[in-house]
């Protein structure tokens, strides 16, 4: 596409769906959140990254020049987002009796799997957590003299109360989501505002951690908190401006409110305008999540049988705002319609040489990018495959618009086309693994005469099949040879 269309997406931030604008025509800078490699990502982490991945595609298929970067969370990210409790790096060295680094290097390649088959692109730029100590710890700085970091027990403190806002996701009472008041959480007496957040910390607060470095804060070595990292990795890749940040719902408060409230008290203006959240995956006892035990990841689906572009396409079909329940049965049926969707593909003849058919092009692209233009509407755009196959118009036609559709939905449909004509022929080769030659010929000519309506020639061919000491059964998935 030449001429970028209008898209609108529903902004967390303003709480309307707004025109995107970039701050350079053309070009923009997109921000995702990474993952925290303590663990393996579960299907509900997944959710967010495929969405993000089919609102990164479109944008590019739109027109823009999409730079994409995200993070990898490889220290500071604490087992309470109130600055509180064990960081989930050395709780899972500890689970696993292994080093911080070498849990970060195993779950950072297992995330990388599950990305690779669900079909989710690998961001422009992948930047561990680790590798910018000097860029928060300058950031921290800068914050300090501008007073609005503070030191207290061998912490660093973002003093929340030096802004206007600090709730910016909507008109939250200070109670209901004051950060530290959390059941079970003992609330930080260091703090001068129970919001206020940890830019900093030191070895004195966590013994067992692990990673630390030098810093000209304190004697002691410490390390970041695990918000300052999103702010810093955009700004060196990105710079001062982010055009769309994106994230789970669950980032929203406190991670992304704290990502806001520290990047534009050190730039000095607005950093991020447009904010994409996707919403929870919940099963039917409510959200998932690691910290119940046993949670379902796209290796375990696997075992069960399951494509995993079943699950893409289970994610598609639902709206991204809305919060998806999961069960198997509705992944059973995903899969069905993921299966007679590839079934479907594989039956268009690819040898077609027919002219394309530009007007049915022209129509089906036009709905196609006006329903993702509207808040990324990709269940209409899924349903759109369906009316491609049912088009009045030549294969060559519908394989076009299938590929073209497939840079943005990215189901893989091609490729399990193929495989299932390949499986196809492998099967049709071994029906007749053993049988004479002349047999075979026989029974193919009397397929071909029954095609041809003509009954008294298939009875004919039967009865000769019959002589030479076969028989042949008729089967809804084609003719069966067995010895008579």
């Amino acid at each position: 596409m030449t001429n970028i269309p209008e898209i609108r997406l529903y902004n967390s931030y303003t709480r309307k769906k707004d025109l995107i604008k970039t701050h350079e025509p053309g070009k923009l800078g997109l921000y995702t959140c990474g993952p925290t490699v303590y663990h393996f990502a579960h299907i509900g982490n997944l959710r967010s990254y495929i969405m993000e991945d089919a609102l990164e595609k479109f944008l590019r298929y739109a027109g823009y020049d999409v730079k994409r970067v995200s993070n990898i969370t490889d220290v500071g990210h604490l087992t309470s987002d109130a600055d509180e409790g064990e960081d989930k790096m050395v709780k899972g060295a500890k689970r696993e009796h292994k080093t911080v680094m070498e849990i970060a290097k195993f779950y950072t390649d297992a995330f990388a799997s599950d990305c690779e088959k669900l079909n989710i692109k690998k961001p422009d730029v992948i930047e561990p957590a680790t590798n910018l100590i000097p860029e928060y710890i300058h950031m921290i700085q800068v914050l300090l003299e501008k007073g609005y970091a503070y030191k207290a027990g061998g912490n660093i403190y973002f003093d929340t109360s030096k802004l206007d806002r600090y709730y910016v996701f909507g008109e939250h009472d200070e109670e209901d989501l004051a950060v530290g008041v959390r059941e079970g959480v003992e609330e930080d007496l260091n703090k001068r505002n129970k919001a206020d957040f940890v830019l900093w910390f030191t070895q004195s607060k966590f013994e067992d951690q692990a990673l630390k470095w030098p810093s000209p804060f304190f004697d002691e070595m410490g390390y970041p908190g695990w918000h300052i990292e999103c702010s810093c990795i955009s700004m060196k890749h990105l710079g001062e401006y982010c055009d769309i940040h994106c994230g789970g719902v669950d980032n929203m408060f406190p991670h992304h409110t704290n990502e806001i409230a520290q990047s534009e008290a050190y730039l000095g203006h607005t950093w991020c305008t447009q904010w994409f959240h996707v919403a929870h995956l919940n099963d039917e006892s409510g959200k998932m999540s690691k910290s119940k035990g046993e949670f379902l990841t796209v290796s375990l689906l696997e075992k069960k049988g399951y494509d995993p572009l079943c699950y893409r396409l289970f994610c598609l079909e639902s709206h991204y705002r809305k919060t998806l329940v999961f069960s198997f049965d509705a992944l059973d049926n995903a899969r069905r319609e993921y299966e007679k969707l590839v079934q479907r593909v594989a039956q268009l003849d690819r040898n077609d040489q027919s002219d394309l058919d530009q007007a049915v092009i022209d129509s089906l692209t036009e709905k196609f990018v006006r329903n993702l233009s509207m808040d990324l509407n990709t269940a209409n755009a899924v349903s759109l495959l369906y009316d491609v196959l049912k088009a009045n118009t030549n294969d060559r036609t519908k394989l076009y618009l299938i590929q073209d559709f497939e840079r943005v939905l990215s189901l893989g449909l091609m490729d399990r086309a193929d495989k299932y004509l390949a499986a196809q022929a492998e099967k049709e080769a071994n029906r007749y693994a053993g049988i004479p030659a002349e047999v075979v010929q026989l029974v193919e000519e009397r397929a071909a005469a029954k095609k041809a309506k003509d009954f008294a020639k298939a009875d004919a061919l039967r009865d000769q099949i019959k002589e030479l000491g076969y028989e042949v059964k008729d089967t809804a998935e084609g003719p069966v040879i067995e010895k008579a």
